[in-house]
């Protein structure tokens, strides 16, 4: 408990991290299509991890979503699932295609690119 006049105790670095990725984002494709993942999903690329976590106040960082306008829902959805994909197959221990249909494969790679997934 903190007294008058007293500044509440620093808390520890360790904490914080445990709640950066916890919670929910938001990903906005360019239609307007919200998609809440959890964060440690959205934390899959290292794009997202920068703009949620970063100390340097990105709106990112204090609104807990991410606009899109260069990519589409279809697209977005499937960077989605490939997020929990990778999250459930990381270990190594399972292994599986990501199915991808050959028509978004263009899109899907820029997506990927600009993501760094």
């Amino acid at each position: 408990m903190v007294g008058k006049g007293e500044a509440p105790a620093p808390r520890e670095p360790e904490e914080e991290e445990e709640e950066d990725t916890g919670g929910v984002v938001k990903l906005i494709s360019a239609e307007g299509f919200e998609f809440v993942i959890d964060k440690k999903a959205a934390m899959v690329s290292n794009t997202l991890r920068n703009m949620l976590t970063s100390p340097g106040g990105f709106s990112e960082t204090r609104q807990g979503e991410v606009r899109f306008p260069e990519i589409s829902t279809h697209i977005l959805e499937k960077i989605c699932q490939y997020f929990y994909w990778s999250l459930h197959y990381s270990s190594g221990k399972e292994t599986a295609e990501f199915p991808i249909e050959p028509e978004i494969t263009l899109d899907l790679m820029m997506a990927a690119n600009y993501l760094d997934t």
